[in-house]
């Protein structure tokens, strides 16, 4: 008897059953929902094991813990600062404007507002990974990595050489690193390292070889912290290419921040909760991950968001910020796929007559992400904003300045990937003199870029238009 028939029915019916289920159980935003519909009614059933390992949504269970006196410490610091904020007590260096936007973070993300920080901004991964070296050689007691993308090329050597021979001299070392961006570092690479006495985690690593039910839930945090007292947190991996090394991309325009100052607590936390969500040796609380010490005076809040968040604390917190603008909004972003509420919130700004910029790429390294980013850029186009293709290589800096007085600086990408299904975090700044060095970066980059008007937009060929049109279905899963 030809059982096929019956396989085949099965299949639909088990399509329609998770169709159902998309729809009425998992509670996705529409616009995902529907490009999901599309998917398994399309790639019937291909499209379920897509499904399996791309749409299911990550637990409910709370993934990262921390220890409970730390934790309470932390909630203590906020529900003051939130107090203080509420009956106008709160002590502001600057920018007191601004305090909506520092509630929001506090009472969404529990991220502690600092005014005590001196930060340090490179637009150049050589220059960034000389500093990140050599604070490293100076380290004392610990060193503490989490990037998305380490490789095993001369940057990698350079950085596993400074950790073994600091593992060697009695400092604790660890790095975290994201199964599905390291997943070709070689083996012998890990080796070696651990051989030398430097705690090594993958963040989600495959459970059975090859196959990964989580592989759509990436970190793509950049974080380093050194002694509790210099944090590192910005666009740049570990790797050659973002030092300009790489043929297909070029030299590599990103941005990374080096800060000391109250804000390098909050980015160990940050590490601290990923590195006892991924390890079975949690780090518990100790003065010594804690002693940083008053830098400066600009204003930062480190601010996460990712699958396991309620709310999208990160876009929450662009949208505020262009919301807030009365001059000006810079954009610099790899992909730019904003879901509606920020699409809107960009929109309302530049038809309100705020001077809107969004610079983007010349070059995909995701060609449907990149078809998606353009297709969105036409959009921003009718509403005003002017939008620029960077030519001097590949742009991977994530920033947003308002106003010349308050920016971010961090991971997240304006797309839903970041916002929804990426661990990300960024820091918030508030400070005129830091933002007023990003506007500068941003005008440099200008003179290497192209700009895209409405009049060569509506050039491109039918193939891109079909292109953008197949990219744009898709952006809500990209």
């Amino acid at each position: 008897m030809d059982i096929m028939p019956y396989l085949l029915v099965a299949f639909i019916i088990f399509n329609i059953a998770l169709g159902f289920s998309i729809v009425f159980l998992e509670r996705k935003d529409a616009s995902a929902t529907w490009a999901w519909l599309m998917v398994l009614l399309f790639i019937p059933i291909a499209g379920f094991f897509l499904y399996l390992i791309f749409g299911r949504r990550l637990s409910g269970k709370r993934l990262f813990t921390w220890d409970a006196k730390a934790k309470l410490g932390v909630k203590k610091i906020v529900q003051s600062q939130l107090r203080a904020i509420e009956n106008n007590e709160f002590e502001f260096n600057d920018l007191e404007e601004y305090q909506d936007l520092y509630y929001l973070h506090l009472r969404n993300d529990d991220a502690i507002f600092t005014q005590d920080n001196d930060v340090d901004l490179f637009v150049d991964g050589k220059e960034k990974f000389k500093s990140l070296l050599l604070d490293m050689e100076k380290a004392k007691d610990h060193i503490h990595l989490l990037y998305y993308i380490i490789r095993h090329d001369e940057l990698g050597q350079q950085i596993s050489n400074m950790l073994i021979r600091k593992a060697s001299e009695g400092l604790e070392v660890r790095v975290l690193y994201d199964a599905l961006g390291t997943r070709y570092l070689r083996p012998k690479y890990l080796r070696k390292l651990k051989k030398a006495g430097v705690q090594l985690e993958a963040f989600f690593p495959s459970i059975i070889p090859k196959i990964n039910f989580k592989i759509n839930y990436r970190n793509h945090r950049k974080l380093a912290i050194i002694d509790g007292q210099i944090g590192y947190i910005g666009g740049f991996n570990i790797g050659d290419e973002y030092l300009g090394k790489s043929k297909k991309f070029g030299y590599w325009r990103d941005t990374h921040l080096r800060v000391r100052g109250a804000a390098v607590q909050s980015m160990q936390t940050r590490f601290i909760l990923d590195w006892n969500q991924a390890s079975k040796k949690d780090i518990v609380y100790d003065d010594r991950y804690y002693s940083s010490i008053p830098a400066g005076k600009v204003g930062v809040q480190i601010v996460s968001s990712g699958p396991d968040s309620d709310w999208e604390q990160i876009k929450n917190g662009y949208i505020k910020m262009i919301l807030s603008a009365k001059e000006y909004v810079y954009i610099q972003t790899p992909y730019f796929i904003p879901d509606e509420s920020l699409r809107d919130a960009i929109r309302i700004a530049a038809l309100s007559g705020v001077d809107v910029k969004i610079m983007i790429p010349n070059k995909p390294d995701h060609p449907f992400v990149y078809w998606a980013t353009l297709s969105y850029s036409g959009d921003m186009l009718e509403a005003g904003a002017e939008v620029y293709i960077y030519q001097n290589g590949f742009l991977h800096s994530k920033t947003i300045v308002v106003d010349g007085k308050i920016a971010s600086v961090g991971t997240a990408n304006i797309d839903v990937r970041s916002f929804r299904l990426n661990f990300e975090v960024n820091a918030f700044l508030y400070d005129r003199t830091l933002a007023k060095r990003l506007v500068d970066a941003f005008h440099v980059d200008v003179e290497h870029s192209t700009q895209m008007t409405k009049k060569l937009y509506e050039k491109r060929s039918i193939g891109i238009r079909i292109k953008e049109s197949v990219s744009r279905l898709l952006s809500p899963i990209l």
